[in-house]
C-alpha cells in the first residue's frame, strides 16, 4: 500500500508545485490592484484610468484603481514592494522612483524591489504663477524673486519631477525659494489661486484647467516642445531656461519577483489597450500624451533615464 501511495503523494505534489505557473499562465482570474501613488483626481490619477479602463475591458476583469498619496510616492511604492508577486497588485511609476532614492536616504523601499512592466503615458508640467502677479515671464519671476528674498511656491512633494524642476530653476536663476509642502499637485493649487504661495510648477492635468478658466498664468512648459493644449505658452527653454527641462511619464511596475511570462502579459494588455482611440482621447483630456513602451524597452529607457536625472541631481548637491 505504501509503494502504490506513493506515486499518488508525488503527483500530489507535482499538481501544487504546478499549480502558480498555471495561475500565471491564466492572469488575471482575479480583479487586479493598481496603486496610484498620489492623490485621486491627479495627473497620474486620470491618465492610469484612461488605460486601465479599456485594459479591464479587453480581459473581463475589474482593475481596482488605488490611490495612496504621500511621502512623495514611497508610500504607495512601498505598499507595492511588499505585495506578492503575482501580478495582481501593480504600481503606477513615475520619475520619483528614480529621483527619490538620489535625494532621500531613509526610504523603506529601493528600485531593485520592483520590475518594470510598460510606459503608457507622458505630460508636460507648467511653471505657474497667481493670476494678478506682475510676473508675465520666467524672467520676470526670476527677478522679482531676486528682489523679495523669500518667496515661497507649493511644492507636491520631494523627488517629483515638478519638485526637481523648481530646484534646478532656483539654482540656474540664482534665487532662494522657501518650498510649502503638499501631498500631491492637486491640493496646492487653491493656495497658488489665493497668492498664499507665488508660483508651482504642476502636472498638465491640474494646470491647464485652471490656466483656461483665467484662474492661473502658465509662463512656461518644462517639456521640450510646445503642448497643443497650450500652444501659446513657450517652453521653459525658449523661456531662457534650458537646464530646467524635464517630462514626466507614468508606467507600471511590478514586485521584482513577479514572473517574466505575468510581466509580458500585462505588458500586452497596456499595448492593447493604448492602442484604442478612446484610450488617446481620455489621456489627452487628462493632460497627457499616449507613449507606450513594452517592458524591455521601457527598462532600457529606464536606465537612460537614471543616468540623466543623476548628472541633474549632482548639479543640485554642488
Amino acid at each position: 500500500m505504501r509503494s502504490a501511495a506513493l506515486p499518488q503523494l508525488l503527483a500530489s505534489l507535482a499538481l501544487a508545485l504546478a499549480a502558480p505557473l498555471a495561475l500565471g499562465q491564466a492572469w488575471p482570474t482575479k480583479p487586479v490592484r493598481i496603486v496610484v501613488p498620489y492623490p485621486a483626481g491627479g495627473v497620474v490619477d486620470v491618465q492610469t484610468r484612461a488605460v486601465t479602463i479599456r485594459m479591464a475591458e479587453e480581459l473581463g476583469q475589474a482593475f481596482v484603481v488605488e490611490a495612496k498619496p504621500g511621502a512623495s510616492g514611497s508610500i504607495g511604492a512601498e505598499a507595492v514592494a511588499n505585495a506578492a508577486p503575482d501580478g495582481y497588485t501593480l504600481l503606477v511609476s513615475a520619475p520619483f522612483l528614480i529621483t527619490s532614492p538620489m535625494m532621500q536616504n531613509n526610504l523603506r523601499w529601493k528600485p531593485s524591489d520592483f520590475v518594470p512592466v510598460a510606459r503608457f503615458s507622458q505630460s508636460p508640467s507648467y511653471f505657474l504663477v497667481p493670476a494678478n502677479s506682475p510676473a508675465n515671464s520666467v524672467k520676470d519671476y526670476a527677478a522679482m524673486a531676486k528682489a523679495a528674498g523669500n518667496l515661497q511656491y507649493g511644492d507636491g512633494g520631494i523627488g517629483t519631477t515638478q519638485s526637481m524642476a523648481v530646484e534646478m530653476f532656483s539654482l540656474v536663476a540664482g534665487i532662494k525659494l522657501e518650498a510649502v509642502m503638499y501631498k500631491g499637485a492637486p491640493p496646492s493649487i487653491p493656495d497658488l489661486i489665493t497668492g498664499l504661495t507665488s508660483m508651482s510648477i504642476v502636472p498638465s492635468s491640474v494646470a491647464v484647467p485652471q490656466v483656461k478658466a483665467g484662474k492661473l498664468k502658465a509662463l512656461a512648459n518644462t517639456s521640450d516642445k510646445r503642448s497643443a493644449q497650450l500652444p501659446d505658452v513657450p517652453t521653459i527653454a525658449e523661456a531662457g531656461y534650458p537646464d530646467v527641462t524635464v517630462l514626466s511619464w507614468y508606467g507600471l511596475h511590478a514586485p521584482a519577483a513577479t514572473p517574466p511570462d505575468i510581466v509580458r502579459k500585462i505588458s500586452d494588455a497596456v499595448k492593447s489597450a493604448t492602442a484604442h482611440p478612446d484610450v488617446k482621447a481620455r489621456m489627452t483630456a487628462g493632460g497627457g500624451e499616449l507613449a507606450f513602451m513594452a517592458d524591455t524597452e521601457f527598462k532600457e529607457f529606464l536606465t537612460q533615464d537614471a543616468a540623466r536625472w543623476d548628472k541633474f541631481v549632482n548639479r543640485l548637491k554642488k
